[in-house]
């Protein structure tokens, strides 16, 4: 069900039973009442679970005032060894805190509780860590300048915070994907204001729990809960006192907050949508490559910004691989997320399989045969409730089809079948997105040759999602602007001064 905002509550009254649990702003360093409320749903069975405090305008400027406060404060003073001494705590709460973020992410995303635990709880403990160790070997720039008259000058550069940042997340990878924009801020000594999705509130608003509990000084993380237009994103987006934005997301989202920042010429970080694709060659190890694309095409029910959406698969084992992947598809196992046979989740919303549903429609109407899925599961009374959607994979289309252009960010792929090397590389840069891409072949030479030929940023060959924290992260196109990852977070999150010293 999509969320709608309600008045807030005063107590819970007999008649209507016990109250839902209150997740509440997160300013200075204590729990501040919003506006409004909104509901928040299990996506595992639809029940309501939690009531939301909507962030106004007055919320939001208190945000942001109490994180120009913490730079004016000892947090401003703090030194790059004391920060990095402080993310490494922080990642010590998070492994002792693990198992109550699990239960934040599972309830708010429905997704398996192993997938919870082994990625994105794991990874939200090494980006703080990994981003210590960053900040702490980072170095700039120095020069001798020789001078025409014989002496000499010393150029270098120092590092200073941006400032308050704005650090808006989506809500497939809710925990992990604040943790990767949050470290490398805080390691670089700025202080934030995080507007996570309405769709997912829990766990930014447990972390920044567990930030205080580590010693980061209040007001230095604050939490604004809302929508985008006419809500909390809006108002923060454009407020006079937010020295940048970091977001990932949609595409339309990020023209929308580049429109709001551009009177004040505020720098941002875009991580945005895609329609990735994969390229299969005949000489592949096809068991790996067919295991491979089953985990890049239902990976968190299709709901990474990294999925494979298209496939393009030599002529001569098309009909194999099609057959293979089919299987693999079929073998998924949709349950309840406690349950360690589980292998997919819901969709995060109604809302969302409505529109993921609405291209399972549109790719019938262009002529898809269906080799696998392609409808809603009847999961039982308990469940079908939720949002479930059956992974699906189709074959029949082509480019002239909406449904290979446009990104679904479901459970979903269309196979397509090429004849050439040259053609492969051009049916996959036809795309107005350019976030990842995959090839599967055994010839070292053409996996090297295809993969930087790719118009994406992150290109990877003979697997999928395989992340060096340090390396550029990011996409071209519809799918971004900017890098995030080791130094390249690092020049984002920070102003370069040049210090000039005629000696």
């Amino acid at each position: 069900m999509p969320a709608q905002t309600t008045s807030l509550p005063t107590a819970a009254t007999p008649e209507a039973g016990p109250a839902p649990r209150t997740i509440r702003n997160f300013i200075g360093g204590v729990p501040v009442d919003g506006v409004a409320g909104f509901d928040k749903f299990d996506p595992v069975d639809g029940s309501r679970i939690a009531l939301v405090h909507e962030a106004g305008a007055e919320q939001v400027d208190r945000a942001v005032a109490a994180a120009r406060a913490a730079l004016d404060g000892p947090w401003g003073r703090m030194s790059v060894a004391e920060r990095a001494r402080l993310l490494r705590r922080v990642a010590d709460v998070i492994d002792r805190r693990a198992e109550e973020l699990v239960a934040t992410e599972v309830g708010d995303t429905g997704k398996p509780e192993t997938l919870a635990r082994e990625l994105d709880v794991a990874r939200a403990a090494a980006n703080f860590r990994s981003f210590a160790d960053t900040v702490s070997a980072a170095g700039l720039d120095s020069y001798l300048t020789e001078l025409p008259d014989g002496r000499s000058a010393l150029n270098y550069a120092v590092r200073k915070p941006l400032g308050v940042v704005a650090v808006i997340v989506p809500w497939n990878l809710p925990l992990l994907l604040l943790t990767w924009k949050l470290a490398p801020a805080l390691a670089t000594g700025n202080a934030v204001v995080v507007k996570p999705s309405e769709e997912t509130p829990s766990s930014a608003t447990l972390l920044a729990e567990i930030l205080v509990e580590a010693g980061v000084p209040a007001g230095v993380v604050n939490v604004v809960h809302g929508f985008g237009a006419g809500s909390a994103g809006e108002a923060l987006t454009r407020h006079p006192g937010i020295d940048g934005v970091t977001f990932t997301g949609e595409s339309s989202t990020g023209s929308a907050i580049m429109r709001a920042v551009a009177p004040r010429v505020r720098p941002v970080s875009f991580e945005l949508g895609g329609k990735n694709a994969a390229v299969v060659f005949a000489d592949a190890d096809l068991d790996h490559a067919i295991a491979g694309l089953a985990r890049s095409t239902y990976l968190n029910t299709g709901q990474v910004c990294l999925c494979t959406e298209r496939i393009y698969v030599e002529r001569a084992v098309f009909d194999e691989v099609a057959a293979g992947l089919a299987e693999q598809s079929r073998r998924l196992r949709l349950g309840r997320p406690e349950d360690p046979a589980t292998t997919t989740g819901p969709l995060i919303s109604q809302a969302h399989r409505e529109k993921v549903r609405s291209y399972f429609e549109l790719a019938l109407e262009e002529g898809a045969t269906v080799l696998a899925g392609g409808g809603v599961p009847s999961l039982g009374a308990e469940l079908d409730g939720g949002a479930w959607i059956e992974p699906t994979l189709w074959t029949g289309l082509d480019h002239s089809h909406r449904t290979v252009r446009e990104e679904i960010f479901g459970p979903a792929a269309a196979l397509i079948p090429f004849d050439t090397e040259e053609q492969a590389i051009a049916l996959a840069n036809d795309t107005d997105y350019g976030l990842a891409a995959v090839t599967w072949t055994s010839d070292l030479a053409r996996g090297h040759r295809v993969a930087q030929r790719m118009r994406v940023g992150m290109s990877w060959v003979n697997t999928w999602y395989l992340r060096d924290l340090r390396s550029p992260f990011g996409g071209v196109g519809l799918s971004g602007i900017g890098r995030e990852g080791g130094h390249h977070s690092l020049e984002f999150y920070t102003e370069p001064t040049n210090v000039c010293v005629q000696l």
